[in-house]
Order: C-alpha cells, then sequence, then structure tokens
C-alpha cells in the first residue's frame, strides 16, 4: 500500500468524462479529493465548437486555463487572446468570460478552480440539458437555473 492510499488519498480519482454537447470533460481532483481548495479537469474542445452555455462570470472562484494542446481563444471581458500548450491566463471572479475553438484541430486545457465551489455535478446537469434537446436548442430556462444553483451567472438576461 502506497503512503496516499494509506491516507486515504487517490491519483486521478475520477475516470469519468462527462461530455457537454461536443466537449470532453474529464475531472482530476473535485473538492472532495482536496479539502474544497481546488477542483481540477481537462476540457478537451473539438474545432469550430465553443462553450454551449452563454458568456458569464462567477463571484465564488477563479479560474485558469492552461494549453496542453491546440489553441483556444478566450474571451475575458470582451478582450480576446489565445491559449496555446504551454500557456495560461487566469479568469477573475466577476469576470464574463466565454471560449471556443477556432481551429481545425482539438485544444485541450487543464481548468483549474480555486477554491473548488463547481464539480462534475454542474457539467453532468448541463450535458443532461443539451441530451434532452436532441441537436435542438436546449432549454434556456433550464440552462440558466443550473447556472444559477452552480454559482455562475450569465452575461444575457435570464427572462
Amino acid at each position: 500500500m502506497t503512503q496516499l492510499h494509506a491516507v486515504g488519498l487517490e491519483v486521478n480519482p475520477a475516470e469519468e468524462t462527462i461530455f457537454v454537447g461536443p466537449l470532453g470533460i474529464r475531472f482530476l481532483l473535485t473538492g472532495e479529493n482536496s479539502s474544497g481548495s481546488v477542483a481540477t479537469f481537462e476540457m478537451t474542445v473539438p474545432p469550430t465548437e465553443g462553450l454551449p452555455a452563454p458568456p458569464h462570470s462567477h463571484n465564488g472562484y477563479e479560474e485558469t486555463a492552461y494549453g496542453l494542446s491546440g489553441v483556444l481563444t478566450v474571451t475575458v471581458e470582451g478582450k480576446t487572446f489565445e491559449i496555446g500548450p504551454g500557456q495560461a491566463a487566469c479568469v477573475p471572479r466577476g469576470a464574463v468570460h466565454s471560449f471556443r475553438n477556432n481551429t481545425t484541430d482539438d485544444a485541450k486545457v487543464l481548468c483549474i478552480i480555486t477554491p473548488a465551489a463547481i464539480g462534475p455535478e454542474y457539467f453532468r446537469e448541463i450535458a443532461a440539458v443539451l441530451k434532452a434537446a436532441a441537436g435542438g436548442p436546449p432549454d434556456r430556462a433550464k440552462m440558466v437555473e443550473i447556472m444559477h444553483r452552480h454559482g455562475l451567472k450569465p452575461a444575457i438576461p435570464s427572462a
């Protein structure tokens, strides 16, 4: 038994990949694994795809993206920049942001949430709404309700 297992720790405690539309989300650590201090997940964004939810902000945590492969275009407070391999950007609390892969290759980023105010359940719930839409427009009211419940504030009117 390794020292990590002796104290109840695991490496990559969840091997689940959650598909939020075409985006793949794989949590490496959740708040449950870090006493609430950090959540980390890999996110794969296929070519020409972007955030399936509206641009949003969150006051309860910072979100840092570190480029692993490909190039992800991120817009924060109206300023657009690209994150490639080895590059990182931190979205501060309260900043409206979104992202899109404008290339012909997959983009993969490591997302770090501090503190761990959001976890896999948010992405599972959003994925279920998108799946229920069967390729059509998702239930906007349900998307907004899920976002609010998990501490995200859509930048568009919620009515």
